[in-house]
């Protein structure tokens, strides 16, 4: 059983374990173990039997926007909707703290649209974001994410 949960520092290390393979790929920015920590209290883990099988972080970006990144869930795991419960778990989250809107950078369209996200033009995104992490990647300026927002 899938149990949805917030993290501790002491899973900071599994977290980069996890997210490994999809930052080799160039699927997921590389977050250092100080980032994690830093954030820790953004991330939403999904554990099954005493492991991490994914996560997602909200980041806050303004009083009215939000952020879902770093979006993993274990290749082994995949397809059992562990994700979608990541997203609503973080979604209630950002329409309890009064955010209005919550933007993805995702190659996952169907997987957010159906979570009632709309496409939304790259450049709508504020300049925090692209010049704050955007530009640690290494497709950047050439990126082939969708931006997606979900209003409330």
């Amino acid at each position: 059983m899938i149990e949805i949960k917030k993290p501790t520092l002491k899973e900071v290390g599994a977290m980069r374990n996890l997210l490994r393979p999809e930052v080799e790929r160039g699927v997921i920015l590389e977050r250092t173990a100080d980032e994690i920590a830093n954030a820790i209290r953004s991330y939403n883990v999904a554990w099954e039997e005493g492991e991490i099988v994914g996560f997602c972080a909200l980041h806050i970006h303004s009083p009215s926007l939000a952020e879902i990144r770093s979006l993993i869930v274990k290749e082994s795991h995949r397809g059992r909707g562990i994700a979608t419960s990541i997203i609503e778990v973080s979604l209630k989250e950002a329409l309890g703290l009064g955010v209005k809107e919550v933007l993805v950078l995702t190659y996952q369209r169907t997987l957010f649209e159906k979570l009632g996200f709309v496409e939304v033009s790259k450049e709508a995104i504020p300049d925090h974001k692209i010049w704050a992490d955007c530009i640690k990647c290494k497709y950047f300026p050439i990126c082939e994410e969708i931006a997606l927002i979900k209003r409330f």
